[in-house]
């Protein structure tokens, strides 16, 4: 997802469109569930207008609408094709839905989202989930699998997660986020993993399944989506400009979507109902946020941070509900200029993570762990909430997600990765 430089400073007053935006996708769900469905694309595109508004006419900064338009659109062609290519491959396995089973594939869905990004690891693996634990799924198999999957577990490479993906394309070498992040990487998914595995023998207690009868180990069909995937992989390396990346993806997904057997798409229910409402959503929240983003690059080098732990905390909290990649690069840049250095100059960035990695590791980790804080955190967190409520599974609402799973379980941890690493 490509990021624009910094042009315009908003009245601090045009953020509230985005608070806005905020309450309604939390409280709305849950207050007036009905109407929400039949009118949520009306409330973004309501909302999203007011800051639009005030770029072209007061601001008079179309080219801001510009870029943003063009990272929305950036957005929406990874998130949709990686949905569409997901959708067309079908796996199935015996003997999940098990305590033990169940967590041995929430870390191979860690591991897949550093290859296949958290996204692309999102959509292949969230049918499959729901599968393996149809007749005893409750709300935290949801969570623990956006903890997981959708987040926490990719943070290996560049290709995991937006923010990362950034910091390789402006000079950080591919393994250096290996190198110095798999220490707090390890930390944090072998407690989610336990955590998870003690609630779900919990679960099981009471939610026994039945004995299974035999056959393969593992089924797939749609293998030859995996070449699609690999194409959309491939063209997040394209250089941006002239759509070409966008084309690409969108190419893979309709190519995929074309050739897939009915079969397969029925076997996982697929629809596009989920990437529909991600996709309205989500042009209400670019929009709003946009005066949010540019107040941020705008004042961060007046916040008055300087250590890795501060950095770690203000980039992650910002994280849970703006755009982590903008996030990631706004406090990049700060912390490049404590020691007067150019953020957008690889020998700056050799020398910076040379001789201070411990601020780039604070707001790498930062920017990928808190993701997971809030539904928009992340891209795929919102998708996974649309297919699991599509697919009738127990999915907690945007308040619940947080003051029962969130705050409880992931705050600590995150509390203690600052104090391992960042004292």
């Amino acid at each position: 997802m490509g990021v624009a430089q910094v042009v315009a400073d908003p009245n601090p007053l045009m953020i509230l469109p985005f608070v806005a935006m905020l309450a309604a996708i939390a409280c709305a769900p849950v207050v007036m569930r009905r109407h929400w469905e039949r009118h949520y694309h009306q409330v973004s595109v309501a909302l999203g207008a007011i800051p639009l508004a005030y770029y072209l006419w007061v601001l008079k900064r179309p080219d801001r609408i510009g870029e943003m338009a063009q990272e929305y659109v950036s957005f929406i062609a990874l998130i949709g094709s990686l949905f569409v290519v997901a959708g067309g491959i079908h796996f199935s396995l015996r003997g999940g839905g098990r305590p033990f089973a169940n967590t041995l594939f929430l870390l191979a869905g860690g591991l897949a989202a550093n290859l296949f990004g958290t996204t692309g690891a999102a959509m292949l693996f969230i049918r499959p989930w729901i599968r393996m634990n149809r007749e005893r799924f409750s709300a935290f198999h949801t969570v623990f699998f956006i903890f997981v999957v959708a987040n926490c577990g990719g943070c290996l490479t560049p290709i995991a997660n937006p923010p990362l993906f950034l910091g390789f394309i402006k000079g950080v070498p591919f393994w250096w986020v290996l190198t110095h992040c798999w220490p707090a990487w390890l930390i944090t998914n072998a407690v989610l993993l336990a955590v998870f595995y003690g609630l779900d023998r919990i679960n099981d207690k009471h939610h026994p399944l039945p004995m299974e009868a035999g056959g393969p180990w593992c089924t797939i069909t749609g293998w030859h989506n995996l070449l699609f995937f690999g194409v959309i992989l491939a063209a997040l390396f394209v250089p941006e400009g002239g759509f070409l990346r966008e084309g690409m993806m969108l190419g893979a997904a309709l190519a995929s979507y074309l050739t897939t057997a009915r079969e397969t798409h029925e076997a996982n229910t697929f629809s596009f109902g989920p990437i529909q409402e991600v996709s309205w959503l989500f042009a209400g929240i670019f929009a709003t946020m946009l005066p949010a983003l540019d107040f941020l690059d705008g004042h961060a080098a007046k916040l008055g941070i300087h250590t890795p732990t501060q950095f770690y905390w203000l980039a992650g909290s910002l994280s849970a509900i703006l755009d982590n990649a903008p996030t990631y690069l706004a406090f990049g840049a700060t912390a490049f200029g404590l020691d007067h250095l150019n953020f957008d100059s690889r020998a700056d960035i050799l020398f910076f993570r040379t001789h201070d990695p411990a601020h780039l590791l604070a707001i790498s980790l930062g920017s990928v762990f808190f993701g997971a804080m809030t539904y928009l955190g992340n891209g795929p967190n919102l998708m996974v909430k649309s297919i699991t409520e599509s697919a009738g599974v127990p999915t907690p609402d945007f308040a619940r997600y947080v003051y029962r799973y969130a705050i409880p379980v992931l705050l600590p941890l995150l509390l203690l990765i600052a104090l391992i690493f960042f004292r």
